[in-house]
């Protein structure tokens, strides 16, 4: 049985509360959408439709990744502060043309605390 989105953030906020350098998480991707693993819990969901799997790349970027083929997971290490702004970045409507101004700061925030660089900034 699946668990709810609801219920996967209000986990996500348990783990994110305790700062840490290094948080393993894992992107899986099955036919319903792509969803982010923390101890084999969920942390949140993105939905197959069009603004989850755009919150589902975006999300990938932000952990500096990108989404597994279906049915695969891949890894990542990163701080309390990238994965929150993951998480965020899962949760916006991009139905509305002002999540992309919170996208774009999102991702600028995530890459610096990771020690990358977006290409065109």
């Amino acid at each position: 049985m699946s668990i709810s989105r609801r219920k996967a953030l209000t986990y996500a906020e348990e783990v994110i509360a305790v700062p840490r350098s290094r948080v393993t998480v894992t992107l899986h991707q099955r036919k319903e959408g792509v969803t982010l693993l923390h101890n084999r819990r969920a942390l949140t969901k993105c939905y197959l439709n069009r603004s989850g799997m755009r919150s589902a790349v975006f999300m990938a970027q932000a952990l500096g990744v990108t989404i597994p083929p279906l049915g695969r997971a891949v890894k990542a290490q990163v701080s309390t502060g990238v994965l929150w702004r993951a998480i965020s970045i899962s949760c916006l409507d991009f139905r509305r043309r002002e999540s992309y101004v919170l996208l774009e700061r999102l991702l600028e925030e995530a890459a610096m605390m990771r020690g990358t660089a977006i290409e065109g900034a």
